[in-house]
């Protein structure tokens, strides 16, 4: 199991969870600190004026509330702000928040009690997901909106989805045995404000983020080793003169993975022997190959780096306290401010989907080389392996991926700089970090899909060169994998299932080149 507030949740912990059914549990001691917060809370609070508890809300923070509309107060603040509209967010998407949401609260600073962290972990446990839509939270005092949504469930209302159907909340909570929570002073605050869902969604991005980078990689190398190209592009030597972590990375991992390749050829084998071209004008051979087979490691070097940086930041916001007001036993006092706000997301979100973007356009680059026979010189028109005229081979994916690139091309505008004053100017700079988390799954999304119709390009080429056994142990291992799905094909086919397939594969697996 994952222990929950007994060290601090990585995107290691989040894949066990999201992706392999690891159960969680709550540590004794988070647990015991979660009740000491709550205690702390009821006994301060008293004839005191605290935010939240009895004030408004917001600009309507001046206004108080008598103590026998405390509880009313919590209530009226969860339903009032379920606002989302669109798209339901996906299950792994909301179980993901539900993560964050659980770890924020498990720090012991939000002085909630201590049934709303148990049945958070039930729910995750059981695999019961709220109806959480996409558009709502502008991003500053966190998900509102989204989280609004998350907290009518632990009171008991709206809608939850389980084994794949949207039902009432209340008669799956009969079902499996679960009873709503009882607000007390603050949960209702305290439940919707802050980055759990922005943070939740950046996390399952981040983890399909590092495959896709091994996929670009494995789907390069395969172009790499198919146009025989020469081995100094990826040798140690020639990238310890740039000290980037990254590109010496992709290049180190490339360089492994294609020792035992039959078609990777040494320069000085071929081009260093001056006798042997001496008569030589125009060589037919390429001296050097094009950016992007050449310059893969520079081009995907800035990618690891980018996701590398994202990770730490998303592990640090996983392990924050994120609402407002923070309640601090220690300190015998409360402290007010904007731990809410989503900047550290949002921005690493659009740096994310930059970076993704930039491998879906080295993907359909590469994609347009293997369609080009001019570029090429060695394969057949858009790999056609049948009758040339009368058969199209892989000529009407290409539009798909060069459409696609296009959409994810224009995505990658920022949404960090998209702030819009609301709620009375009181929020009047906001950081859309779900809107960037979103829209950056949308990326993902997309950058699959071009991978797909690569890999399974790169897969009838290596069939018209008949390379497969010459291929490195790495490069047949890929092959294996998409001839697996689809088996090599000559005559005209239905293409659009099996991109499918492939895409999944690639969405469900990974190549493991670098972590």
């Amino acid at each position: 199991m994952i222990n929950i507030g007994k060290k601090p949740l990585t995107a290691n912990d989040f894949y066990k969870i999201l992706y392999t059914g690891e159960q969680i549990e709550l540590d004794p001691s988070a647990l015991a600190k979660v009740n000491e917060s709550h205690e702390f809370l009821k006994s301060f609070a008293k004839n005191k004026l605290i935010y939240g508890i009895n004030t408004g809300f917001g600009p309507m923070a001046q206004y108080k509330i008598s103590e026998q509309n405390q509880q009313d107060l919590q209530y009226n603040l969860i339903r009032s702000h379920c606002t989302g509209a669109g798209n339901a967010l996906s299950d792994i998407h909301v179980k993901s928040s539900m993560i964050c949401r659980l770890s924020s609260l498990m720090q012991g600073y939000s002085g909630i009690n201590s049934e709303v962290v148990e049945l958070l972990k039930n729910l995750i446990n059981k695999n019961v997901y709220p109806q959480i839509f996409e558009h709502g939270g502008v991003g500053a005092s966190g998900d509102l909106v989204q989280l609004a949504h998350l907290a009518l469930n632990l009171i008991g209302e709206g809608e939850v989805t389980y084994k794949g159907e949207l039902r009432p909340t209340a008669d799956v909570y009969k079902e499996v045995g679960l009873k709503p929570i009882t607000i007390h002073l603050r949960e209702g605050l305290a439940l919707i404000n802050g980055t759990s869902v922005m943070t939740g969604i950046s996390m399952v991005n981040l983890l399909h983020s590092k495959q896709l980078l091994n996929w670009s990689i494995s789907s390069s190398m395969l172009i790499i080793e198919m146009v025989e190209s020469y081995s100094d592009h990826f040798s140690k030597e020639l990238h310890s003169v740039k000290p980037h972590i990254g590109q010496r990375t992709i290049a180190n991992a490339m360089d492994n993975a294609m020792r035992n390749s039959q078609l990777i050829r040494k320069r000085e084998d071929h081009l260093f022997d001056n006798d042997k071209h001496a008569e030589i004008d125009v060589f037919k051979e390429k001296v050097q190959e094009y950016y992007s087979i050449r310059c893969v490691p520079q081009i995907l070097g800035p990618v690891f780096d980018t996701i590398t940086y994202t990770q730490t930041v998303l592990e640090n916001e996983v392990n924050s306290v994120n609402d407002n007001p923070i309640i601090d036993k220690a300190n015998n006092n409360i402290f007010h401010g904007g731990n809410f706000h989503g900047d550290y997301v949002a921005l690493e979100m659009d740096k994310l989907k930059i970076a993704i973007t930039k491998l879906t356009m080295l993907a359909e680059r590469q994609l347009n080389f293997l369609m080009n026979d001019k570029l090429n010189g060695i394969l057949p028109p858009f790999v056609n392996l049948g009758k040339l005229g009368l058969n199209l081979g892989m000529q009407a994916a290409q539009f798909t991926a060069t459409s696609t690139t296009a959409e994810n091309q224009m995505l990658s505008n920022p949404m960090y700089i998209h702030s819009i004053p609301n709620n009375n100017d009181n929020q009047d700079i906001v950081s859309m970090g779900t809107n960037a988390a979103t829209i950056t799954a949308k990326v993902i999304e997309n950058a699959y899909q071009v991978l797909a119709i690569e890999l399974l390009s790169a897969a009838q080429a290596i069939d018209a060169l008949k390379f497969e056994t010459k291929l490195s142990s790495e490069g047949q291992n890929t092959f294996k994998q998409i001839r697996k799905i689809v088996p090599r094909f000559e005559d005209d086919t239905i293409l659009y299932k099996k991109i499918k397939l492939v895409k999944e594969h690639l969405q469900n697996n990974s190549t493991k080149l670098v972590n």
